[in-house]
């Protein structure tokens, strides 16, 4: 993927040079992402080796979904909140039915069935499970209305400090008191990785943060002439483009580990990511919208992305529960997700509300 940083300077120089042609900067913007997001979790994985599991754990929190956490505050100073919400639904419903599913095939395909752990699992779709009440709930609220209510932005912010303890709470769960269910059981034996100094990782971890950053300001700038000109939809764009582009290093990592028998592994990136943006990542852009752009966001995203939100979770959910895949567990959720990108590249003006 590395071949991809080509497309930095290529940004960098249509900005400069062609600044009128908002297609191919948001194109070569969002490519640069991809192998600046693989950098970034390569360099965050050897920093918590070096550094611990508890300290790994944080690092992971705070740096995993980095990539979709940029590209949202940068679209959030804009005050494009309609991309926020749609990438943040998009990158949930992306690693659960997506990531998921594409490592369910693969591992199916060259394992007949797969084993991991469903209690790990039932506890990560429950997980899943609150993150949607918590949108559910103000979406609701406002379409009894008719309107925002007066108390919504407070209400989300208070929503957002539950919804980030609870999501620390589910951290000290899963990697100190209730590790067990989350380790793998089978697979591959792993080899060791390459020894990398800690100052290495973190110049590494800082230079793709800064550089995804720049990248994503061009994205961003260029999102609302973009789908203009090529006559999709900004939800479309937030939820099956811009969202992808953040979690590409993890979906090829959680392939790799399913096509080694290490479902626990491949579920906790998966479903674990999108637990991350849902309680970490989401409440996180919330409370940081009362300090930058021009006005606070709320959670009372839209109805459409709500209901996508709950079908994903619920069909996640019902696939994980028996503690065992097969490939056609995988289909089932890539045509899930394929119905959901054909509604949306469809019927975007049914689904822009």
């Amino acid at each position: 993927m590395n071949w991809l940083l080509i497309f930095i300077p290529i940004a960098a120089g249509l900005e400069a040079f062609a600044p009128q042609h908002d297609e191919l900067i948001f194109v070569s913007s969002g490519l640069a992402i991809l192998p600046l997001a693989a950098w970034m979790g390569h360099a965050t994985e050897q920093l918590a080796d070096r550094m611990g599991e508890a300290v790994g754990g944080l690092l992971n929190a705070t740096f995993g979904n980095a990539a979709e956490l940029i590209i949202a505050l940068v679209a959030l100073h804009a005050g494009l909140h309609d991309v926020v919400e749609a990438s943040l639904i998009g990158s949930i419903i992306g690693n659960i039915l997506l990531v998921l599913g594409a490592s369910m095939l693969a591992g199916g395909l060259r394992h007949s069935e797969q084993r991991f752990n469903a209690a790990g699992a039932s506890a990560e779709a429950t997980m899943l499970t609150l993150a949607a009440i918590a949108l559910v709930v103000p979406a609701v609220f406002e379409v009894v209305a008719g309107r925002p209510p007066e108390n919504l932005r407070p209400l989300s912010f208070a929503i957002s400090i539950v919804l980030l303890l609870v999501y620390f709470a589910f951290l000290a769960f899963s990697l100190v008191t209730h590790s067990k269910l989350f380790k793998s059981s089978a697979g591959e034996p792993e080899k060791a990785p390459a020894p990398t100094s800690t100052a290495r990782a973190a110049l590494v971890l800082a230079g793709a943060t800064a550089a995804i950053a720049w990248m994503s300001e061009l994205l961003v700038s260029t999102i609302e002439s973009t789908t203009h000109e090529l006559g999709l939809s900004k939800m479309f764009v937030g939820v099956f483009v811009v969202a992808i582009l953040g979690n590409a290093a993890e979906h090829a990592t959680a392939i790799t580990a399913a096509l080694k028998n290490r479902m626990e592994l491949s579920l906790s990136i998966a479903i674990g990511s999108s637990i991350q943006v849902a309680l970490f990542v989401a409440p996180l852009l919330i409370i940081a919208s009362f300090f930058i752009g021009p006005s606070p966001m709320d959670l009372a995203f839209p109805v459409n992305l709500i209901v996508i939100l709950m079908l994903s979770v619920l069909i996640t959910g019902q696939v994980a529960s028996d503690g065992r895949s097969d490939w056609l567990k995988g289909t089932q959720l890539l045509a899930v997700y394929v119905i959901l990108g054909l509604t949306y590249l469809f019927l975007p003006e049914a689904t822009s509300h």
